[in-house]
């Protein structure tokens, strides 16, 4: 028999949620513990349990996720590797000295009976939130190397709050990267943590702190061993590759929402990891040479095929749109047919997007014009008026058409530069 009377129930709003309310900021998802009950208890309430591992539960009107007050000890290696306490009798203290920052581990009572200003801070998390510091709750922090992701995540989000990690919580990041702990976390965990970094405004600072405790070098060594590797300073006054990529990102945020696009930033000059030292700073052939590692990433993480698809043209062509006055016409329905740009338009936009964002992702280049951008646009636009049915009706069958169709486009592109050219009097 259900019994709808939650009010029976010892709740707390947690985590998350307490934070951001501290912070002013707009609280989206709450989580909730409850302590002193049962599963059988939450059942007859009404509650769909949820969780595999431990015992999550749905609120049966507003769907909220709520969990009963646990314990963790770890028994095994990796995130997963856990053995849960979640009896009547755990306290919301030991809950919340589970948890990975203080900030993380406070809570708010949501009985009616209760202030609901109330903040229950057992480890302090109010002060670190003022002196924005992010700062482990116990040692246990090091059980689990997910929170190493997590902390960099955060650092992140809360990058123009001016946050910073404690140094002793830097130090048992590092402690975690040098455990070999890491390899025991999935692709995609590992993918979900980028992922949810890369929506954020500073998502460079995930990358950067990751780098500092050692962790970059475990999960993206490609990435990682660009610092340190030369660029001519001609085209790249800021000469590390590692630096360059970061400052790409930066722009990639300014110019597009699109995670597939800051993804592709970061993955466009992965190639330069593979340049003999004996022929730096040079990085002839790094554009294809970089494929295989795009792909080799995009299998580790697990990374979607649309992220992948993006990434491997940026990568490939992005020399071509730098150099877009300088192809000739059949060099650029070429390029075209490689992006696939009759097909999927709003790809190409994209590919000119992370483009931008390389160029100006250089030192004194950050608000110069990139009008290649236009000028490709113009020339596709030009070559899009091409189609079939001009040359079935001329009697053109089967693959011959797609040749007619080829030899037309490199027609109206050769028209287009020339008039550009005039126009422009070059």
């Amino acid at each position: 028999m259900i019994n709808n009377d939650l009010s029976v129930l010892n709740r707390y709003l947690v985590g998350g949620a307490v934070r951001d309310k501290l912070l002013g900021h707009k609280v989206y998802d709450h989580d909730y513990v409850v302590v002193g009950a049962t599963i059988e208890q939450m059942l007859t309430l009404g509650f769909t349990q949820v969780g595999k591992d431990f015992p999550v539960f749905l609120h049966p009107k507003t769907k909220e996720e709520y969990a009963l007050a646990r314990t963790e000890r770890k028994q095994g290696q990796g995130y997963t590797g856990f053995v849960c306490d979640a009896s009547s009798a755990v306290t919301l203290e030991e809950d919340l000295l589970r948890r990975d920052l203080t900030i993380n581990a406070m809570a708010m009572p949501f009985n009616d009976s209760v202030d609901n200003t109330t903040i229950i801070d057992p480890y302090n998390g109010q002060v670190d939130l003022k002196n924005r510091i992010l700062r482990h709750v116990s040692l246990a922090f090091v059980e689990d190397p997910l929170r190493v992701l997590r902390v960099a995540r955060f650092t992140a989000r809360y990058h123009d709050y001016g946050f910073t990690i404690a140094g002793e919580t830097v130090d048992l990041m590092t402690k975690i990267s040098e455990s070999g702990e890491l390899a025991t976390l999935s692709g995609e965990r590992i993918w979900q943590e980028m992922q949810r970094s890369l929506t954020e405004n500073n998502p460079e600072v995930f990358f950067q702190v990751l780098r500092e405790c050692g962790a970059l070098a475990k999960i993206w060594p490609e990435l990682n061993s660009l610092w340190g590797i030369p660029n001519p300073e001609k085209w790249h006054p800021e000469i590390c590759s590692g630096i360059h990529t970061m400052m790409v990102l930066q722009q990639a945020v300014k110019l597009s929402p699109k995670t597939s696009v800051r993804f592709a930033a970061l993955c466009h000059d992965l190639g330069k990891s593979l340049t003999l030292a004996e022929n730096w700073p040079s990085h002839r052939g790094h554009e294809t040479s970089g494929l295989v590692l795009v792909d080799k990433i995009c299998g580790q993480l697990k990374v979607p095929k649309d992220h992948k698809i993006l990434a491997r043209k940026v990568c490939e062509f992005h020399l071509h749109c730098h150099k877009a006055f300088e192809l000739k016409a059949n060099t650029l329905v070429k390029l075209f047919n490689s992006l696939d740009v009759w097909r999927k338009p709003e790809e190409f936009t994209d590919f000119l997007t992370a483009c931008t964002a390389d160029f100006r992702g250089r030192l004194y280049n950050e608000n110069k014009a990139y009008p290649q951008v236009d000028y490709l646009r113009s020339a596709f636009e030009a070559a899009l008026t091409v189609t079939a049915k001009e040359f079935i009706e001329q009697g053109i069958q089967g693959a011959d058409i797609k040749e007619a169709i080829n030899k037309k486009r490199i027609e109206l592109v050769q028209r287009f530069k020339l008039g550009h050219e005039q126009a422009n009097n070059l």
